[in-house]
């Protein structure tokens, strides 16, 4: 095969046919289609082609093909099939490459789907011009929810501003009587204490204890709670999800995860190469010389590696269980008893997404958000990056983020999982 041949190939080998093109076989027509091997003699001996796409290496973009024999010998820029040496003029869609006239009806192209190249390359810009629009309507798409978006965060943020400014006011307001107050009880007690005999200090008792009670009434405000900002006003979901979907789509490294045998439930049995999870609800407790790693009530397990920088990924095959948990948990979380604290999604020391009765929910210290999904998942995806304190779970498959948390994690966490049907499994990729 010849240099030119090559590089036309290379061409359109990534070109969809799925654009509208005519096709009715080998007969020649008007549209350039050609429906006969033996039919050499109607194909046009001569034909123009204009075509501007930089199917052919030229520096411009531009392959202006005259038809004529002439210019096909002195013209250096045309394709030359490297079989035939012929000028390339159709396009085999079958093959899914230009061709020439001879590969039609003479060469390995017999039989085949052919249309004139120019159709080909007409189609192709429409595809190009087309997509082009869908991408350009999508980011002004993009841009105009990023802009509704700002301009609602903006409105959050002053009506929390304005919330705090009146605030302030009320407590100026109450501080300002709250000094009247004890400004005049102390000067009526100093009067009194100054001015006053040992029997009318004695008979004013009760009205002293009155003056000091009055002070003793001043206090906070009662909405002194209320001065401190709300963070969750700049909170956006439509940021948080762009975020999460660039991440997502950035080069991350799947961690290589393995669960300790040492925390692994009674009820649960560990494969041989640590990473599947089998649920034996039957399975009898044996006694262990660790046994206080490990969980003696709820069929949980940790990993082995705690996390406590950069960006970790792993993902989690849920697809044989109907009831499971999997997140991340601090190393302190409690291993022993049926109560809440050692229980994952159940305590503050437990970030789960949690499997139960066809219901998807993200668990917190006993806290349960739903999530609604349009299909059951089989996989579980897991994103923790450390410097921003963000959990993220996510549909490794369809790449859509499933729920987001932002904590502040005070401890290393581990890798943590829960089953109570069948097994769910490490992947590594």
């Amino acid at each position: 095969m010849s240099k030119d041949y090559g590089i036309c190939e290379l061409a359109v080998v990534s070109l969809r046919d799925n654009e509208d093109e005519p096709d009715k076989g080998f007969q020649p027509d008007r549209d350039g289609h050609i429906n006969s091997p033996d039919l050499r003699s109607k194909l046009p001996e001569v034909s123009s082609l204009d075509i501007s796409e930089n199917l052919f290496g030229r520096p411009n973009g531009m392959a202006n093909m005259e038809s004529s024999t002439e210019d096909s010998s002195t013209g250096g820029d045309l394709a030359v099939c490297s079989a035939h040496e012929v000028e390339v003029d159709r396009y085999c869609r079958t093959e899914g490459r230009p061709v020439c006239e001879k590969c039609v009806t003479q060469g390995g192209c017999q039989k085949h789907t052919v249309i004139k190249l120019h159709l080909r390359a007409t189609a192709v810009r429409t595809e190009a011009s087309n997509a082009r629009e869908r991408v350009v309507a999508q980011v002004n798409a993009i841009r105009e929810a990023l802009d509704e978006e700002e301009q609602r965060l903006l409105e959050a943020v002053q009506r929390e501003e304005e919330r705090i400014e009146q605030c302030l006011l009320t407590q100026r307001a109450h501080w300002a009587k709250s000094l009247n107050t004890l400004t005049h009880a102390r000067t009526n007690l100093v009067h009194m204490l100054t001015h006053s005999t040992d029997i009318m200090l004695v008979n004013a008792n009760a009205e002293i204890s009155d003056r000091i009670e009055a002070a003793e009434g001043v206090g906070e405000p009662k909405d002194s709670e209320h001065l401190n900002l709300n963070r969750d006003c700049s909170d956006s979901k439509l940021m948080m999800g762009m975020w999460a979907s660039a991440l997502l789509l950035g080069p991350t490294t799947t961690a290589r995860m393995y669960f300790d045998e040492r925390t692994v439930c009674h009820q649960l049995l560990l494969s041989s190469d640590q990473l599947t999870l089998i649920y034996q609800p039957k399975r009898k407790k044996t006694p262990v010389t660790d046994d206080m790693s490990r969980f003696d009530h709820w069929p949980n397990a940790l990993c082995l590696e705690p996390i406590s920088s950069g960006t970790h990924v792993w993902v989690m095959y849920v697809g044989d269980s109907a009831a499971f948990k999997v997140g991340v948990c601090y190393r302190s979380m409690e291993r022993k008893g049926s109560g809440n604290e050692s229980r994952l999604g159940s305590n503050t020391k437990s970030w789960v997404l949690s499997h139960y009765e066809e219901n998807f929910s993200f668990c917190h210290n006993g806290l349960a958000v739903n999530i609604n999904l349009v299909k059951r998942l089989t996989k579980v995806g897991i994103l923790l990056d450390w410097p921003t304190q963000t959990l993220l779970f996510y549909d490794p498959d369809s790449m859509c983020v499933l729920h987001t948390v932002q904590d502040h994690f005070t401890e290393p966490l581990l890798p943590a999982c829960a089953v109570a049907d069948r097994s769910v499994s490490i992947m590594h990729q």
